[in-house]
């Protein structure tokens, strides 16, 4: 059940495109040459002369948000007076998948990932004293982007802000979201129409801009390869380009207006050759696509624009402060190419893998990138790569696969259609297992997990309570009775909001209709409409959508040939079904709450496949009491609990205890994610047979492990069978 969560979320943000490229002077861009210098003339050495001007930094952001909207803007302001230059936001899992604090699937996940934003009031008090006209905000906000977008505009529009020159991005990516996120809500077609709406009303409305974020970030998260991280990405940008063609609401000659808001957002790891070269084929095929398919001539239009985080998958528990090197040869692989530099840049903090960072953590990434930008003499010279063999022959190669890829996924009907069949699902789930398989081996190496592992007591984590940021308990009933109140209060001064019941009686009206739906939503959000009430009304009409989970397909990622630790495990599998009189172990894998980081329930879910198990996994976003209910039902031996988003002291317990109730105590739980030490000890402590967290890499020994603590339950004299 373990897997890296991303930054404590799920990162994004790239600029507005009325900024120039980072890493360009006004009026150039990416392949484009600004005017030469006197101090770029050959002087008939080696040693390339700088520039006389200096390029523009990379805009510089922090993913941040927490706890409640008051504490998220006191952070906003502290981080943007140490130097930042743009807002990342990190909203909570209730706001990012369209429930309101006090619904039964948002208990224990209030706050913990990102701030919670139910209505307009928490969105003034999220930018309060923070003026939106002069800053470049990135949201981090997919199924409910939307709703987001509303309520900034409205906030916006009370400052007395002119509404055209907003600058900043809503993420809006859905596609990944059904491969590896799960913040989705509704099916593939309702999701691609309010994307495609979204990305008309800002271009005749908000032209500054950017509607969606093309996300490429959380497949390499899922597994993908720099091949499928390219293909998938661009076959969701032609899915998206191609529905605003189609829906007429953007006449033809305003498409490069269209595909000049396209901004890409992506994923930086520390195999820096490949991914700086993967940056380039990025860029090549975006020029070849938006020009051969879409007709866009304007080279301006046709730029590639990327925002970046750099990986947060590598980031380890064991010696986390190797994370910072990580970090940093990570950042190079995406700014050190000037023809291929991104346009803004977060990093994640050395302790992410261990839980939420702090705001010193987030001040050290901050000035990694300060002390590239204004120390190094970086932005002083052209493309440094330009020439190189090596280089060129890696970027053809991943061009020439990447189209390949495009064309498959293309013969199956496009993006939309390759995700509602489970092919990019099940790709990305045998991607991520081969990755699994390799470090297992040793044949990848990663220092302090599976080599290198002696090490000094390490005095940043020395006290380990003190190395991270808690979100008080507390703080779900405050934004509860918040909520509730506002509720009650919506219609009285100061606010006067009208009744929302009409607002959302319009919304469904053009939600089963053909009508632009921004309009009815700006219209919800100026009705004090809470964001739970907005997608309910949308659920209604469009329903839910459950992605494929890619498990069931998935190819054998390690072989169980005899003398194979995989081998011992099945051995040990066979011989306690055998011991129990039954035909198969049966383990189900569950994900309670919101959390929708699927990847390290999918790798336990086939390892145990492959080692016999008969494997019970019904997706994400599941209630204690479903997963209680679908272990008795299915007379399981064992239960695997996956959580990353903080919410296991709240959710894991009340699995334990329906268990008890049920009189099913011979069932052991084990739980598995982002889980602070003195929370697995309380874990423990509530019954919790064993835990699991990032530093346990060997899928196989922990399967292994899970077959004796089933053993142990049933009283089954142990096995000797190696592991």
């Amino acid at each position: 059940m373990t897997e890296r969560r991303t930054a404590p979320a799920a990162p994004q943000g790239a600029p507005s495109a009325a900024e120039p490229p980072a890493g360009t002077a006004k009026g150039t861009g990416p392949g484009e040459r600004g005017d030469r210098g006197p101090g770029n003339v050959d002087t008939g050495t080696e040693r390339p002369a700088p520039r006389a001007q200096k390029d523009r930094p990379w805009l510089m952001r922090t993913y941040a948000g927490h706890s409640t909207a008051e504490a998220s803007n006191e952070l906003y302001r502290r981080n943007l007076a140490k130097g930042q230059t743009g807002l990342s936001v990190a909203f909570d899992l209730p706001t990012q998948t369209g429930y309101d604090s006090d619904h039964i699937l948002a208990r224990g996940e209030v706050g913990r990932v990102g701030v919670p934003v139910a209505h307009l009031g928490d969105m003034r008090r999220l930018f309060q004293d923070i003026p939106l006209e002069q800053m470049n905000t990135s949201m981090t906000i997919n199924a409910t982007a939307m709703w987001l977008l509303a309520l900034y505009q409205v906030v916006a529009e009370e400052q007395g802000a002119d509404i055209s020159r907003l600058q900043g991005t809503t993420q809006n990516d859905i596609v990944k979201e059904y491969l590896s996120r799960g913040t989705h809500v509704f099916p593939p077609g309702p999701s691609l129409r309010l994307t495609t709406d979204m990305i008309a009303y800002t271009v005749s409305h908000m032209p500054k801009w950017n509607p969606i974020n093309i996300c490429s970030y959380h497949l390499q998260e899922a597994g993908a390869t720099p091949v499928q991280e390219i293909a998938y990405a661009m076959s969701t940008a032609i899915a998206v380009l191609d529905a605003v063609r189609d829906s007429g609401q953007v006449p033809q000659e305003r498409m490069g207006d269209v595909v000049g808001r396209i901004s890409f957002f992506v994923n930086a790891g520390v195999r820096f050759v490949e991914e700086m070269c993967k940056m380039r084929a990025f860029g090549r095929i975006w020029d070849r696509v938006t020009r051969e398919r879409y007709g866009i001539e304007n080279p301006k239009h046709r730029r590639f624009r990327y925002g970046v985080q750099v990986n947060s998958l590598g980031l380890t528990e064991a010696q986390p402060e190797n994370n910072v090197q990580r970090i940093v040869l990570e950042m190079l692989a995406v700014t050190l190419s000037k023809d291929a530099r991104a346009r803004a840049v977060q990093l994640p903090a050395w302790n992410e893998a261990l839980g939420l960072p702090r705001p010193w953590d987030q001040q050290w990434s901050l000035r990694i990138q300060q002390v590239l930008a204004y120390e190094s003499d970086l932005l002083e010279y052209d493309d440094i790569f330009e020439g190189s063999k090596v280089i060129e022959a890696k970027v053809e190669q991943l061009v020439a696969d990447s189209l390949a890829e495009m064309e498959r996924i293309e013969g199956m009907g496009g993006a939309m259609a390759a995700v509602e069949s489970g092919y990019l699902k099940s790709q990305l789930v045998a991607s991520h297992a081969e990755r699994r398989a390799r470090i297992e081996s040793g044949e990848e190496k990663i220092v302090g997990v599976n080599a290198f592992e002696g090490t000094e007591p390490n005095p940043l984590t020395a006290d380990l309570d003190t190395a991270i940021q808690t979100v008080d308990p507390a703080v779900e009933a405050r934004v509860v009775a918040s909520l509730r109140n506002w509720r009650d209060t919506r219609y009285q001064p100061p606010f006067n909001h009208p009744r929302p019941c009409k607002a959302l009686e319009k919304l469904k009206e053009a939600a089963k209709g053909t009508d632009n739906l921004m309009e009815a939503t700006l219209e919800c959000a100026r009705a004090g409409v809470t964001t739970g009430e907005w997608a309910g009304a949308l659920r209604e009409v469009f329903g839910e959508f459950r992605a494929p989970t890619g498990v069931s397909s998935a190819p054998v990622a390690v072989t169980a040939e005899e003398g194979s630790a995989l081998s011992g495990v099945r051995r040990k599998v066979e011989r306690t079904a055998g011991d129990l009189g039954v035909g198969k172990l049966r383990f189900l894998v569950g994900k309670p709450g919101l959390d929708g980081h699927s990847n390290g329930a999918e790798q336990i879910a086939v390892r145990a496949r492959d080692a016999g198990f008969e494997v019970v996994y019904q997706g994400i976003r599941l209630t204690p009491e479903q997963i209680v209910d679908a272990a008795l039902a299915e007379d399981v031996h064992a239960v695997g609990l996956s959580i990353l988003s903080g919410s296991h002291a709240q959710l894991v317990p009340d699995v334990l205890e329906r268990l008890r109730v049920a009189g099913a105590t011979d069932i052991p739980v084990i739980a598995g994610g982002i889980i602070p030490s003195g929370d697995a000890e309380q874990l423990r402590a509530a019954g919790v047979a064993a835990v699991f967290t990032p530093k346990d890499f060997d899928i196989t020994g922990i399967i292994g492990r899970i077959v004796d603590e089933i053993r142990t339950a049933n009283k089954l004299d142990p096995l000797e069978v190696p592991a």
